[in-house]
């Protein structure tokens, strides 16, 4: 009789238990992060801004927070190989942007950059910072996404015109797919030098073709090998009256660029 009432006071609690818990109301979804932050390690063959060869095998690290439609970021080069005089000093740029959608093809970002170049020598001509506002348009047709870009550099007292087009290859075997970018741009500033006078001008025109891949490692991180091939075309320097010459730092360069890039 004892057990038989032992038996049934365990039945009861837990019955009562799974209805207790069958009652309770469910734990609330996880929120969402309100932010998301990036860090990307990058090793690249040579440093090219432009159309310009600034520097050779260099450090490029940097960390990125997107907060909804806004982003923010520190980017840097540090060169460790086949310097440029003068060109190739640490390199560190603050930037941000925010993104209006239009529709679901076009977006409308702008955008502010600072640059700050802290050993850059001044007695020769150069800046140790300068900045620049940006608008971009990002529109999606047929799998392109063709991104028109305005900069003026309000330093060098002169504008930026850059047209990108990007499009993604999946390769679904191989789990990644293949990143093919175009760009052409064309630059035109009015105070190139630094305490000069006459003041320095300096223009031209560069494009580059590349292609990437990624490699997801794991679900926080990848891995992106590219290679691109990038030239500076047109481009000169002309102070005062005198005779324009050709910029030295012009070039035609291949770059192969290795990133690591981890989410928190």
């Amino acid at each position: 009789m004892t057990k038989q009432l032992l038996l049934s006071l365990l039945s009861f609690a837990a019955v009562g238990t799974v209805t207790i818990r069958a009652q309770a109301p469910a734990a609330p979804a996880a929120a969402a992060p309100a932010y998301a932050v990036t860090s990307t390690f990058s090793a690249v063959s040579q440093y090219m801004f432009r159309g310009q060869r600034l520097g050779g095998p260099s450090w490029q690290p940097s960390v990125e927070v997107a907060a909804g439609d806004f982003t923010a970021g520190l980017w840097s080069n540090l060169p460790f190989k086949d310097k440029v005089k003068d060109s190739s000093a640490p390199e560190f740029d603050l930037y941000g942007s925010y993104t209006f959608a239009v529709s679901t093809d076009l977006t409308i970002v702008p955008g502010f950059t600072f640059y700050v170049f802290p050993r850059a020598p001044t007695n020769a001509g150069y800046y140790r910072s300068t900045s620049e506002p940006s608008l971009a348009a990002n529109y999606t047709v047929a799998g392109v996404k063709l991104t028109p870009k305005y900069y003026y550099d309000v330093v060098l007292s002169g504008p930026t015109y850059e047209l990108t087009a990007a499009y993604a290859l999946p390769l679904k075997d191989l789990g990644t797919e293949l990143d093919f970018t175009g760009q052409i741009g064309t630059y035109r500033v009015t105070e190139a030098a630094n305490n000069t006078t006459p003041g320095v001008k300096a223009w031209g025109d560069y494009w580059q073709l590349g292609v990437a891949s990624p490699f997801q490692l794991t679900k926080e991180s990848k891995l992106t090998v590219g290679f691109a091939y990038i030239e500076g075309r047109d481009a000169f320097i002309k102070q005062g009256s005198s005779p324009k010459g050709a910029n030295s730092l012009a070039v035609g360069r291949g770059v192969v660029t290795i990133s690591y890039s981890h989410a928190f």
